[in-house]
C-alpha cells in the first residue's frame, strides 16, 4: 500500500564526528537496501566497505533430514514418559538439518581510495551523517585548501556515488582500488574497464554459490585518469565522481551486464541530478516523521546538539539526560531499515546488511525465534511500511521449502519453518541447539507481521494477496497439533526459545511439549485467520476448524511466584536472567495481554519481567530492546525510560549500531520501537496517546506515527500533559481514542459528538480523509 504521508517534518538530525572512523564499528552505514557502504571517513586512506544483499555462501539445498518421519512418535513418546535426555539425543540425530548448517551472508569487499595530499597537518576535520538525507559528508583542511567528501547509495539509480572536490583547484590525486578479505584473496580477478574502472570478479564460494560482479567508473574534472595495474590513478583533478555498482546471479544471469549498464547509466547524467533523485527519495521516507524531546535549557541546548555524537553517548552514559539524543536514536533507527530493507531487495538480517567478516557472527542470516521480527516491528509505526515489504517477499519465498519440510519431517500439510533461515529461504532446522533448534514456529511468527501490515493500513487488497500464506502456516498445525489427555491440543516437540528448564531432579532440559509461546503465537495466527475470513468472506469452514483449536490451546498459567508459566509445569529456570522473554509474546509483540482486558495476566508477565531483570537480564542490546516493549505495554513509563537508557548507555556503539555484543542490528529497530510504544500505541482497539511517558519526557511533539486501524498521528506534549493531537483518517470507521484527560474533538474546526467512556476513552465515528483535532481543555 502507498505510505501515509503528514505534514512536513523537521529533520531527522545528524550524527557527528571530529575524528575519522578507527574501526569498522565506528564507521557510518549508508545503504540503498540492496548495496551498502561503512564509511571510515580518514582523509588519506579512506575505506568504504562494501555490502550487496545477495552475496551469501553456497547454493539452496534440501537439507531436510530424512529419517525426522520415522522417528518422530518415538521422540513424542519419550517428552510424554518424562525420559528428556533420551528425547535430546534422539531428537539431535533425527531432527537435525543435514548438514546442520544454513548458508551465510559474505561481505562484497572493500573500495579503497589512497590519497596524496603532502605531509601538511589535517585540521577542522568533520565526519557526519545525515539521517534525512542519507548522505556521509567529510570535511578537512590541509594547507590552504579545504577538501569535501560526499558519500550515498542511491536507490532510484541502484549505485554508490562518491564525490570528491577541493576548494584549490588540481589538489585531487588519488589511487581508486577494490579488495575483498584482509588478504584480498576472496576473488578471482580484477579488470580494466577502459576508459576510467575498473571490475571485480568471483565467486561466494561453495556449492552453486553465486556468482559476483563489483565495478568503480570514474570521472574526474581536471587532471588525468590512467588504469594502471589493478588500479585507477587519478592526477590532479579539480573534482571527482566515482561510482560503484554490484551485482550477483541470484538476480541477474549476467551480472557484469547489470553493473556495467548501472554504472554507465549513472555516468551520464549530472552529479546535482543523480544527488537530487537521491535526495528526493530519501527525504520521502525518512521526513514522514519527526520527533522533538525538550528538556531543561541546559539539555536541549544547541551547543549540545552539535557536540559529537560519541561524546554525547559517553556524556550519557555518565548520567546526562541528553534529551536530545532519543529523538536522534529513534530516527536511526528508522534511518537504518530505510537503508536496508526497500522494495525489491531482501529483508534486513542480523546486520541490516553490514557485514565485514567472511564468516559473521551467526552466521548473519535470519534469526526468526525473534531477531528478524524485531528488525520490522517500527517499520508500521514509523510509516516505512514499504519497507516491510522485503520481509513479505521472503515469506513468499519460504512457502515451497517449507511444505517440503512439512512433509518430510512431519508429514503435515501447509508450511513450516524452524529458528532460522537463509537467502534460499531453508526451512529446515539449523544447528543442533537444543534450547532453539527444534521450534517450528518460525514461518507462525512470521506470517503474523502480513496481518500486524494489514493492521496498519486495512488494505483489503493486501490482504487477499497475503490471506493464503497466512492460511497455510496455520494449515501445518492442524495436523502438527496432539491432543493430551485432558483434551488439549499442544505443539510436541518444541523449545521455550532459548531457555533452559530445571526439574525437580535436577535435570535441565530444553526439548518440551507445548511451551507457553507456542500456544501464544497459535492464538494471535488462528485469530489473525479468522478475521481474515471473515473481511474477506470466504474460508469460513477452515476458520471454524481454527476457532475450536484455539479454544483447546493451552491457556496461560500463572505460577508459584505470581509470574507467567513459560512451560506447561512450573519450573525453575537455569539462567532466570535469560535474554529471551519468550513467554510474553502475548504482552509485546503479540496484543493478547493488556493492562484493561487481561489485567492478572499482565499482572504475571510483569512479575516475570521483573524477575529477569533481577536475574540479571537485558544484558544484550536486542533483549533490553524488547524489555524496553514490554514496559511500554504495560503502561510503566519510567521503567520503559529506565532500560531505554540501559540501552544506549551500555549497548550502542559510538555510531550509535546496537551492540549485542557484538554488532547486531536488531536492537537498533527494537530500541525504535520501544519509543514508539511509549509514545503510541494501537493493538488494543483504540488508539492510546502518551500511554507510557516517562516523567523526564515533560515536553515533545512527534508527527507521522501510524496507528492500527488506518491512521495517522501526531501529538503535541506539554509538562507531561497532552495539548493537542491530530488524527489522520484513512479509512471509514468508528475511531476510539485513549487520552488521559479532558479534550474535545474537532473536523475543520467545528466540535464533534462523542462518546466518552471510562478513563477518558472518546469514540466517534471518523470518515476516510477526515482530520480530527483533540484538544485538551485542562489549564
Amino acid at each position: 500500500m502507498p505510505a501515509m504521508n503528514g505534514i512536513s517534518a523537521s529533520e531527522p538530525g545528524l550524527l557527528r564526528y571530529d575524528r575519522p572512523a578507527s574501526a569498522w564499528e565506528e564507521a557510518l552505514p549508508i545503504g540503498n537496501g540492496r548495496l551498502g557502504g561503512m564509511v571510515f571517513g580518514d582523509p588519506r586512506r579512506e575505506r568504504v566497505a562494501l555490502n550487496e544483499d545477495s552475496m551469501w555462501y553456497g547454493g539452496p539445498r534440501d537439507r531436510n533430514n530424512p529419517n525426522a518421519l520415522e522417528n518422530l512418535a518415538g521422540i513424542r513418546k519419550l517428552l510424554e514418559e518424562g525420559r528428556l535426555r533420551e528425547a535430546q539425543d534422539l531428537s539431535a540425530m533425527a531432527l537435525s538439518g543435514v548438514p546442520e548448517s544454513q548458508r551465510h551472508y559474505l561481505p562484497l569487499g572493500d573500495l579503497r581510495l589512497s590519497f596524496r595530499h603532502g605531509e601538511g597537518e589535517v585540521r577542522d576535520y568533520s565526519r557526519e551523517l545525515g539521517l534525512s538525507d542519507g548522505m556521509v559528508k567529510v570535511g578537512y583542511k590541509i594547507g590552504d585548501a579545504t577538501f569535501a567528501r560526499e558519500i550515498w547509495c542511491s536507490y532510484p539509480d541502484q549505485v554508490m556515488i562518491i564525490r570528491l572536490t577541493c576548494s584549490r583547484p588540481g589538489s585531487l590525486s588519488l589511487k581508486v582500488g577494490l579488495a575483498r578479505g584482509q588478504s584480498n584473496r576472496y576473488y578471482d580477478e580484477l579488470k580494466q574497464v577502459a576508459p576510467d574502472g575498473i571490475v571485480m570478479r568471483g565467486n561466494c564460494g561453495g556449492t552453486g554459490g553465486s556468482d559476483f560482479r563489483t565495478v568503480v567508473r570514474t570521472i574526474a574534472e581536471g587532471g588525468n585518469v590512467s588504469l594502471i595495474g589493478e588500479n585507477v590513478a587519478i592526477e590532479g583533478a579539480d573534482s571527482v565522481l566515482l561510482v560503484v555498482a554490484a551485482a550477483t546471479s541470484f538476480r541477474f544471469p549476467d551480472p557484469e551486464a547489470e553493473v556495467l549498464r548501472l554504472a554507465n547509466a549513472v555516468i551520464a547524467k549530472e552529479y546535482v541530478l543523480l544527488r537530487d533523485r537521491h535526495t528526493s527519495d530519501f527525504r520521502s521516507l525518512m521526513e514522514r516523521v519527526s520527533f522533538d524531546l525538550s528538556g531543561s535549557e541546559s539539555l536541549a541546548s544547541e551547543d549540545v546538539a552539535k557536540l559529537p555524537t560519541d561524546r554525547r553517548l559517553s556524556g550519557f552514559r555518565d548520567g546526562s539526560e541528553d534529551l536530545g539524543l532519543i529523538p536522534l536514536y529513534y530516527q536511526f533507527g528508522r534511518y537504518l531499515l530505510a537503508s536496508c530493507s526497500r522494495p525489491g531487495s531482501l529483508p534486513a538480517n542480523l546486520q541490516g546488511i553490514w557485514n565485514e567478516h567472511m564468516l559473521p557472527p551467526w552466521d548473519s542470516k535470519y534469526t526468526i525465534n525473534i531477531n528478524t521480527q524485531m528488525n520490522y516491528w517500527a517499520a508500521e509505526s514509523g510509516n516505512l511500511a514499504e519497507c516491510h515489504e522485503p520481509l513479505f517477499d521472503h515469506i513468499e519465498r519460504m512457502r515451497e521449502p517449507g511444505r517440503r519440510t512439512a512433509r518430510a519431517m512431519y508429514d503435515c500439510g501447509g508450511f513450516v519453518a524452524h529458528h532460522n533461515t537463509d537467502i534460499w529461504a531453508d526451512t529446515a532446522p539449523q544447528d543442533i541447539y537444543m534450547p532453539a533448534t527444534y521450534w517450528p514456529m518460525g514461518a507462525a511468527w512470521l506470517c503474523l507481521h502480513l496481518w500486524e501490515h494489514y493492521e496498519f493500513g486495512r488494505d483489503s487488497l493486501f490482504l487477499e494477496r497475503a490471506y493464503p500464506t497466512m492460511r497455510e502456516a496455520a494449515e501445518f498445525f492442524v495436523s502438527y497439533l496432539i491432543e493430551t489427555s485432558d483434551g488439549l491440543v499442544v505443539t510436541s516437540p518444541s523449545v521455550s526459545p532459548e531457555n533452559t528448564y530445571v526439574l525437580p531432579n535436577g535435570e535441565s532440559g530444553t526439548l518440551c511439549i507445548a511451551p507457553s509461546m507456542d500456544s501464544q503465537i497459535l492464538h494471535e495466527l488462528f485469530s489473525a485467520c479468522i478475521e481474515a475470513s471473515k473481511t474477506l468472506e470466504m474460508d469460513a469452514e477452515f476458520a471454524r476448524t481454527l476457532a475450536d483449536l484455539r479454544e483447546r490451546l493451552p491457556q496461560p498459567a500463572i505460577g508459584k511466584h505470581g509470574h507467567l508459566l513459560e512451560w506447561l509445569e512450573d519450573y525453575e529456570e537455569a539462567e532466570p536472567g535469560h535474554r529471551h522473554i519468550s513467554h510474553l509474546f502475548a504482552l509485546h509483540p503479540g496484543s493478547r495481554f493488556t493492562v484493561r482486558g487481561t489485567p492478572e495476566w499482565t499482572a504475571a508477565a510483569r512479575v516475570s519481567l521483573e524477575r529477569r531483570l533481577a536475574g540479571g537480564g537485558g544484558h544484550t542490546g536486542w533483549s533490553r530492546a524488547w524489555i524496553v516493549n514490554l514496559w511500554a505495554r504495560l503502561e510503566a513509563g519510567e521503567e520503559a525510560w529506565d532500560n531505554l537508557r540501559a540501552l544506549l548507555a551500555h549497548s550502542t556503539l559510538h555510531n550509535l549500531l546496537d551492540n549485542h555484543p557484538p554488532f547486531q542490528i536488531d536492537g537498533n529497530f527494537g530500541g525504535a520501537a520501544g519509543i514508539s510504544e511509549m509514545l503510541l500505541q494501537s493493538h488494543a482497539g483504540e488508539i492510546h496517546l502518551l500511554p507510557a511517558l516517562p516523567r523526564a519526557w515533560k515536553n515533545g511533539s512527534i508527527t507521522g506515527f501510524r496507528a492500527r486501524g488506518g491512521y495517522e498521528v501526531d501529538i503535541r506534549w506539554s509538562e507531561g500533559v497532552l495539548r493537542r493531537a491530530t488524527i489522520r483518517c484513512y479509512r471509514n470507521g468508528q475511531c476510539a481514542v485513549r487520552v488521559g484527560c479532558e479534550v474535545t474533538v474537532k473536523e475543520n474546526g467545528l466540535e464533534l459528538p462523542y462518546f466518552r467512556e471510562v478513563d477518558e476513552l472518546v469514540r466517534w465515528e471518523a470518515i476516510s480523509g477526515g482530520e480530527y483535532v483533540l484538544e485538551s481543555i485542562a489549564k
